[in-house]
């Protein structure tokens, strides 16, 4: 039996008494609407900060990518900006569900963040979302005056598709932005989707992302017949991951995609780019927005914040 944190059991014990159907068994709609409930109970308070501002950055074919802006500070002193792409396997999440989140990470680092309201899957498939990603990315580096500072640097960050989709726009745009990724932080991303062994298979049912739930995401966000190799699907499969921008690789042991993040940790190491790689044993997917009800995973985030303040200033 593997190590189960204490506030973790709680949560898996509480939720395995809830009736009703999975969220696999639901219509996107539906499964939507249950990640907004479940941050609603379970994930802390925003908290104050000094700005919070809704913002719309052009998309790639002509569409408007809602996104919202977090200041810790109003000075218009040049400084970098983490854009984050939201989790819940490219068809659930939103700008709410991750507010929480983004005010802490802009409260603690003293950073603006650009939080990402992609297109969601099964209405946009494979590419859509690493499209608007991609465009957000470029926006942002180009210093628009809605930023409220000039822009010296971004960083991409994201947690289980958005950490996928932040590994792609690494790849796809490093070195070709207005100003430079300076580092990236990949929360147990989403790597490889012809992962079925290992943690797939250890964990696939009874730690809140289950494989059944991986299948009916993936099902969504890929259309018929889709290369499920193609890098922007599976990161993992780019030739080289050589000149990548400075990587934190956070995974959670309880975790079926745990096992994605140490691949793509270990194929950075082995590439030569500068990495930090943190496992938060007895912990699962998702933890990071659910840190009223798994009070140790804010200690979890706070230590990958400190991990990730060292890279952003090692690059500056």
């Amino acid at each position: 039996m593997p190590y189960i944190r204490p506030d973790v059991q709680n949560l898996l014990a509480m939720l395995a008494a809830q009736p009703g159907p999975q969220m696999q068994d639901m219509p996107p709609t539906d499964a939507r609407a249950m990640m907004t409930g479940m941050a609603q109970f379970a994930e802390r308070p925003r908290g104050d900060l000094a700005e919070i501002r809704n913002l719309s950055i052009p998309g790639p074919h002509g569409h408007t990518i809602p996104a919202r802006l977090y200041r810790n500070n109003l000075t218009d002193t040049p400084a970098p900006v983490i854009v984050f792409y939201h989790g819940g396997g490219w068809v659930i999440g939103d700008l709410e569900i991750y507010e929480s989140l983004c005010a802490e990470i802009s409260r603690t680092l003293d950073i603006s963040v650009v939080s990402v309201d992609y297109r969601l899957a099964p209405e946009h498939r494979f590419p859509a979302a690493t499209e608007d990603c991609i465009a957000a990315a470029r926006w942002v580096a180009s210093s628009p005056a809605e930023i409220g500072h000039p822009v010296t640097g971004v960083i991409p960050a994201g947690d289980s598709a958005g950490g996928n989709l932040a590994a792609a726009i690494s790849l796809e745009t490093h070195g070709t932005l207005a100003a430079p990724i300076l580092a990236q932080w990949l929360i147990y991303p989403a790597t490889d989707m012809s992962a079925t062994t290992g943690s797939m298979a250890e964990f696939a049912d009874g730690y809140l992302l289950t494989a059944a739930g991986m299948e009916y995401f993936n099902g969504h966000y890929m259309p018929e017949g889709a290369d499920i190799t193609h890098v922007w699907a599976s990161p993992i499969n780019a030739a080289s991951l050589a000149g990548q921008p400075a990587t934190l690789v956070f995974t959670c042991g309880l975790d079926p995609l745990r096992d994605q993040g140490r691949a793509y940790a270990a194929k950075l190491i082995a590439a030569g780019v500068r990495t930090i790689f943190r496992e938060a044993d007895g912990q699962i997917h998702g933890c990071i927005t659910l840190r009223a009800a798994i009070p140790s995973a804010q200690d979890d985030l706070h230590a990958c914040l400190t991990d990730l303040r060292i890279l952003i200033n090692e690059a500056a």
